[in-house]
């Protein structure tokens, strides 16, 4: 995808490298996705994969840490640097859909953090088996950029897209948060039993993927051949049924199927936003 340079006075960004909260351990989530992103879109071996991601995650000592400058943060490495691409033509897609709304006052845009061993946050401590995730408590996206630079050394790079369409996901958490759809979903959670807070949870998820979709519909001129189809295929490897390889009950998925994580970001595609609403509506 042929996103602009970015430019530090357009988005917010933190880093910090070699902080964190002790030793990453155990098969995490997010090596749960590189392996299945790693197979999809690379064709690498995820068993491989995940123990490859998880010996190195093993042995990655995670106290102290360092913070970095924005200019430093976003050019750290390519994947870095890519990340913060991302996060501007996000805030720029987002603004925009806003202001067309006539809600311009209403976006605010959200920090990325992009960190490397472990991090602390407003929702608890991260590290880096658990891939990247939103914080709706402070607002930020974070990302250890560890992730994508082992998937590069095995894949021998590519698979930009796929990368963007994770990004993207965790800001449509964003979007949910500054619009108040997410508080207005956990709520409901409060009330309902497991099963149902489950399935709540799944309709939160798609929406997010469906505004990742938004995104990239809205900026069809900058994607490269190949892109729409590496996005899909992203979409559906890390969908619950093949995560899970069918050893878990419906009931307890959390982010839905592969077959709807598709659908959902088809949906986003066609750059209506309107169109995500569908997801929340709770009948």
């Amino acid at each position: 995808m042929r996103l602009n340079p970015f430019n530090t006075g357009n988005i917010q960004v933190k880093g910090s490298s070699g902080g964190g909260v002790g030793k990453a351990g155990g098969l995490g989530c997010g090596t749960i996705i590189i392996a299945a992103l790693g197979y999809f879109v690379f064709g690498l071996d995820p068993f491989q994969t995940a123990a490859t991601v998880e010996s190195v995650q093993q042995g990655t000592q995670t106290s102290g840490g360092t913070e970095m400058s924005e200019q430093e943060a976003c050019t750290a490495n390519e994947y870095s640097r890519e990340a913060c691409d991302g996060l501007q033509s996000l805030n720029q897609t987002w603004a925009r859909v806003f202001q067309e709304q006539g809600l311009g006052d209403r976006f605010q845009q959200p920090t990325l953090h992009l960190y490397n061993g472990g991090v602390r946050t407003a929702c608890g401590n991260g590290s880096a088996n658990m891939g990247p995730f939103y914080c709706p408590s402070d607002q930020t996206i974070y990302i250890d950029t560890s992730f994508y630079d082992q998937l590069a050394r095995m894949a021998g790079g590519g698979g930009d897209f796929a990368r963007y369409y994770v990004l993207a996901h965790e800001y449509g958490h964003h979007i949910q948060t500054i619009t108040g759809i997410s508080g207005q979903i956990r709520s409901q959670q409060q009330r309902v039993s497991r099963g149902q807070a489950n399935q709540l949870n799944v309709r939160m998820e798609l929406q997010a993927d469906c505004y990742a979709g938004v995104w990239a519909g809205r900026n069809r001129n900058l994607i490269e051949p190949g892109d729409i189809e590496e996005g899909m295929r992203a979409a559906s490897a890390i969908g619950d049924d093949r995560l899970t390889g069918g050893r878990v009950s419906s009931e307890n998925f959390t982010h839905g199927t592969s077959a709807q994580r598709s659908e959902a970001l088809r949906t986003g595609l066609r750059g209506d936003d309107s169109a995500c609403d569908a997801y929340t509506i709770v009948r």
